[in-house]
C-alpha cells in the first residue's frame, strides 16, 4: 500500500527538533566532513544572490566583526536557507561545524541541512560521533532516532529514542516518536503504552492521536476500532470522514477489503466530496477487484455542491474516475 492510501492518516514522527534544545551537552566529536577548498572560497568570498538582501548584508557584518559568535552564523546560515539557496546554506553549516564543533546547536542544523539535502545516513553519521556515553542532550538523540527511523534502521532508531527518554523522560514528543517507532516494528501493545503515555502528558499531541489510532487500529477489536475513530475525529478538529478514511485505510492495510469499503461509504455519508475518500474507493477497487458503487448524492448536498459549480465533481472524476450517474448510483471506476 502506498503513502496515498493513508491520505488523512498521519503517522508520522513528530520532529522533536534538536535545534531548539538548550541544553549544553558536553560532547567531543571526531571531526566533520571536509569541506572543498574552492567552494568555501565560493562561501566566504562571492558575491552572490542572497547579497541583494539587507538582512544577510547585515549578518555578514556583523560575522566578520565578531566571528566567534555562532549564533551569528547559524543565523546567516538559516537566512540562506529561507532565501532559496539550501546549499549555501549547509556550507554555511559546515564552516560553523569547523569552527564550533562543540556547539550541540551547530551539529544539529548541520544535520537537519545534511537531512534535507536527502544525506540522511552523513546526518545521522554526524551525530553519532558528537554523541558519547556521558552526552546529555535529549534533543539530539531524538534526531538521530528520527534520521535512522527515516533509513529504515528501526532497531538503532529505538535505542536512540529511549536514549533521549532516559534523559527527558517527560517529553511528550519524545514518547510518541518512540511509540510510532515500536509500531514500525510490529511491537504493537508497547507502540499503544507509549503513545498513551504521551498523551497523558500532553491531551493535545495530535500526532500521538493519529499514531495511537493506528497501532488500535491495527488490533483488530471492535473496541479498540471504535476508540480509534474518536481518537482520529478528535485529531482533525472532528472531522469523521478524515476519521472513518483512516479506518478505510489501516484496514485496506491489513487486507479487510470488505470492512474497508463500508468504512469509506461511511466516509462519504459524512461528507460527499471528501476526495481522500474517493481516492481509497478507487485504490480499493483496484486491489480486489470488487466495483465501487455509491448511493446518489442526496438533494441537501446536491444543492451545497451546486454552489460551488463543478467543483466536486471534477475531484471525483480526478480521483475516482466517476464517468456517469446511472439512476440511483454512481459509479466510481
Amino acid at each position: 500500500m502506498t503513502l496515498r492510501h493513508r491520505a488523512a492518516v498521519v503517522p508520522v514522527l513528530l520532529l522533536a527538533s534538536c535545534a531548539h534544545h538548550t541544553s549544553q551537552s558536553k560532547v567531543t566529536p571526531k571531526g566533520t566532513a571536509a569541506v572543498p577548498t574552492v567552494m568555501r572560497r565560493q562561501v566566504l568570498n562571492a558575491v552572490d544572490a542572497g547579497e541583494g538582501d539587507a538582512r544577510i548584508r547585515t549578518l555578514r557584518e556583523r560575522m566578520a566583526a565578531d566571528p566567534d559568535n555562532a549564533s551569528i552564523r547559524l543565523e546567516l546560515a538559516a537566512l540562506y536557507k529561507e532565501a532559496g539557496f539550501p546549499e549555501l546554506a549547509l556550507e554555511h553549516y559546515r564552516l560553523a561545524a569547523d569552527r564550533f564543533p562543540k556547539d550541540e546547536r551547530v551539529v544539529a542544523k548541520l544535520a537537519e541541512s545534511l537531512s534535507d539535502q536527502g544525506q540522511k545516513k552523513e546526518a545521522a553519521d554526524l551525530i553519532a560521533r558528537h554523541l558519547t556515553a556521558d552526552a546529555t542532550s535529549a534533543g539530539l538523540h531524538a534526531w538521530l532516532g528520527i534520521l535512522r527511523d527515516e533509513q529504515g534502521d528501526h532497531a538503532g532508531a529505538e535505542t536512540a529514542h529511549r536514549a533521549a527518554l532516559r534523559l527527558n523522560p517527560g517529553g511528550a514528543k519524545l514518547h510518541n516518536n518512540l511509540g510510532y517507532n515500536l509500531l514500525l516494528q510490529g511491537k504493537r501493545e508497547e507502540a499503544v503504552a507509549a503513545l498513551r503515555q504521551a498523551l497523558t502528558i500532553d491531551p493535545r499531541l495530535d500526532a500521538a492521536r493519529n499514531n495511537l489510532g493506528l497501532a488500535l487500529a491495527r488490533g483488530g477489536s471492535e473496541e479498540g476500532r471504535k476508540e480509534a475513530l474518536a481518537l482520529w475525529a478528535a485529531a482533525n478538529g472532528g472531522d469523521r470522514a478524515a476519521a472513518h478514511t483512516n479506518m478505510g485505510a489501516a484496514l485496506m492495510e491489513q487486507g479487510k477489503f470488505d470492512d474497508a469499503r463500508k468504512e469509506l461509504k461511511l466516509a462519504l455519508a459524512e461528507n460527499r466530496s471528501y476526495a481522500p475518500a474517493w481516492s481509497n474507493l478507487a485504490s480499493l477497487e483496484k486491489m480486489d477487484g470488487k466495483p465501487v458503487t455509491m448511493p446518489v448524492q442526496p438533494a441537501a448536498q446536491a444543492r451545497t455542491a451546486a454552489s460551488r459549480p463543478g467543483w466536486a465533481r471534477k475531484v471525483w472524476n480526478f480521483v475516482a474516475g466517476i464517468d456517469g450517474e446511472p439512476a440511483g448510483r454512481v459509479a466510481a471506476r
